[in-house]
């Protein structure tokens, strides 16, 4: 290949080959996933770069890694082992050279993977989904975004224990480390816009202030009732954003008969006043410039649903002004947070989430963002088929949609790369857009939640750690014994 070297061209040959085959495989990434995607991203994100990490052609470039990340997550959170397997069946596809079954290599590619470089793909990946969602005509066409929090557990590792302690109700050495997330979700496209994390000793208020880049000016702010405090209305107000959200009601009781302002029954204008303590997850300085008294507006709904009995819930929020915002359009979007709670139960459940499986803090952001940046790219494929077939976004089923996306890009995946299947691809494609359309979730109006779960389990609770618990005796064996005992009685 080179005229300096040419006695060695026999032995820089197989080299060639290997780096050409790598070159290939570029766009036959695992099912399609890159190819399907990408398009959300950036086109210059990913490039390769010129010194340093994942600036050699290798089995796992940036891209690469990248694009098999997301696959491992979207197959709801399979091993690493079955990406290397997937990598190893492409590369004996394309005759290129052998892949190392371990996970090592894969392991070592992600964790040189920058974190501004996913929190970047996060921001893309949100930025194409918003203008793809469905906005209301409510509250002034105002953006609307939701705060809330979830727990999520940790591989159980020393570093992960020392950032991130389990429950102090628990024994020492027993229960898994647990992650606090707090997120920021768009309301009209459900898109993923901002994370801020900490551990279970810091309130999520605490943590909310790291999204403070996240606000812009204008926004609504629609939260539950962690967020119906003096300090945080004021804090929010402070930044030029309003806020719907719960009172917490044992906290503070709402007495109309007190209030500045009446509108109609159960709504009215009240004037909070700052306590005199001041509050425990605001930096003192933050605490001594808010405002001694904010005026705030509560309305007092009462909820009736067949079958169950009237339950009434207690709003907080900072649109003072009757007319622009009335009454029925703020109850009706708090109605709306639910469905952004369904967001999270997507991300734990369908994608399996709910246990990181990386065993240091740093890998766990990184794992972290890549969950969310899956949620985000699915969702946008959820928004094309909404747009394309002119249905209500809200009713395309995520897990439907997640199996939906898996089989056609398997099939899509057989068509190969030649532009003489271009045609029949945008046709599988067009057909998946539609049937995500198609399988729509039916409308359940007063549609019960409740938090609670069926499975039930005959093995005791670990109390101890590992190498100091005991199995205990089988059923079988104790009543044996119980039997035993009794016959003794009665001789």
């Amino acid at each position: 290949m080179t005229s300096f070297f040419p006695a060695w061209r026999h032995q820089f040959g197989p080299m060639r080959s290997s780096q050409t085959v790598v070159k290939e495989l570029r766009h036959a990434t695992l099912s399609q996933i890159e190819s399907r995607l990408a398009p959300a991203l950036p086109k210059d994100l990913l490039e390769k770069p010129k010194a340093r990490d994942y600036s050699r052609e290798r089995i796992f470039p940036l891209f690469r890694t990248f694009w098999c990340w997301i696959w491992q997550v979207l197959q709801c959170n399979t091993s690493c082992r079955e990406v290397v397997r997937q990598v190893q069946a492409l590369f004996a596809l394309e005759g290129g050279p052998s892949v190392d079954e371990a996970t090592g290599a894969y392991c070592q590619a992600r964790g040189k993977m920058p974190l501004a470089l996913l929190e970047k793909a996060l921001a893309a990946s949100a930025k194409a989904l918003e203008p793809k969602g469905q906005p209301r005509q409510a509250l002034q066409r105002r953006p609307v975004k939701v705060l809330d929090a979830s727990n999520f557990r940790l591989a159980d590792t020393p570093t992960n224990r020392l950032d991130f302690p389990p429950p102090k109700s628990l024994p020492k050495g027993v229960g898994f480390p647990l992650l606090k997330v707090v997120v920021l979700f768009s309301l009209a496209s459900g898109a993923l816009l901002a994370r801020a994390t900490g551990n279970q000793l810091i309130h999520e208020v605490r943590i909310c202030e790291a999204l403070r880049a996240a606000f812009a000016k204008g926004d609504i702010i629609l939260a539950d009732r962690a967020y119906g405090l003096f300090a945080v209305l004021a804090w929010l107000q402070s930044l030029g954003l309003d806020v719907i959200a719960r009172v917490p009601t044992r906290l503070r009781r709402v007495d109309f008969r007190r209030a500045k302002k009446r509108y109609r029954k159960g709504q009215g204008q009240f004037i909070w006043k700052k306590p005199n303590k001041a509050c425990a997850f605001l930096p003192l300085t933050e605490w001594l410039g808010l405002p001694t008294e904010i005026t705030v507006r509560i309305l007092r709904v009462q909820i009736q649903s067949p079958g169950i009995r009237t339950r009434q819930i207690t709003l907080v929020t900072t649109l003072l002004d009757e007319v622009l915002y009335p009454a029925e359009e703020i109850i009706a979007t708090y109605a709306r947070r639910w469905r952004l709670e369904m967001c999270l139960d997507d991300l734990k459940t369908t994608l399996g989430m709910e246990h990181l499986s990386c065993r240091t803090p740093q890998m766990v952001q990184k794992e972290l963002l890549a969950f969310f940046i899956a949620h985000n790219l699915l969702r946008w494929v959820m928004a094309e088929s909404a747009r394309s077939q002119k249905v209500d976004f809200e009713r395309i089923s995520f897990k439907g949609s997640l199996d939906a996306f898996r089989q056609w890009t398997q099939a899509l995946a057989r068509l190969g790369k030649s532009k003489r299947n271009a045609k029949k691809r945008a046709e599988l494609w067009a057909c998946l857009l539609h049937s995500l359309a198609a399988d729509l979730v039916p409308e359940r109006p007063g549609r019960r939640e409740p938090r609670a779960v069926k499975k039930r389990s005959k093995y005791p609770h670990l109390r101890l750690p590992r190498k100091k618990f005991r199995d205990g005796l089988s059923r079988n064996k104790q009543r044996a014994r119980a039997a035993a005992r009794k016959r003794s009685k009665l001789i």
